[in-house]
């Protein structure tokens, strides 16, 4: 495992459907109420096969400092904003980064990006080669920081699922 930038007593870890309690702390902490998400859909997300969430814990109490939520899907399929993490198909599979968020202690210690970098090598190691978010709370220049560029959603369904994240929601992509 490896740690935190500067906090050696932390350590990425995968996330499990046991860090749903310290999940909902964090998310309270850092998310306005329009964007929390219920305990209910993170216990099924954290409980599917197909997950890739990581998150930061506190190695002397295992508790959760950072997460990022996500999974293997397909380009253009938009998880709606307290929704279940479909299945990927059996070929097209793209990293999707559902939410990504920090405890202010660990604010501007290059948390996120540990995460982001850990997932993006599992990624590649699977020959994926794409990723795709929904940019949410003025996040746009950050993702485009990392290569991300917003993509135009057509698919009736998924802008519906896109704008059940409110006004200024972005679907980006990048390339892995």
């Amino acid at each position: 495992m490896s740690t935190a930038p500067s906090s050696p007593a932390s350590a990425i870890r995968p996330l499990t459907a046991g860090d749903v309690d310290d999940l909902m702390h964090i998310q309270s902490i850092t998310y306005g109420s329009g964007l929390q998400e219920s305990r209910d859909v993170f216990v099924r997300r954290l409980s599917c096969p197909h997950h890739c969430s990581l998150g930061i814990a506190r190695q002397s109490d295992n508790r959760l400092l950072a997460y990022l939520a996500a999974y293997w899907s397909e380009f253009g399929k938009v998880t709606p904003l307290d929704g279940d993490f479909d299945p990927p198909p059996e070929h097209g599979q793209v990293l999707y980064i559902h939410d990504i968020s920090v405890l202010p202690e660990l604010a501007g210690q290059g948390a996120a990006q540990r995460m982001l970098n850990t997932l993006f090598d599992q990624a590649r190691a699977q020959q994926v080669r794409q990723a795709a978010l929904v940019a949410v709370q003025g996040s746009t220049v950050f993702w485009q920081r990392l290569g991300f560029a917003p993509h135009t959603v057509t698919n009736a369904t998924q802008l519906q699922h896109l704008r059940s994240y409110g006004p200024g929601a972005i679907f980006m992509s990048a390339a892995l």
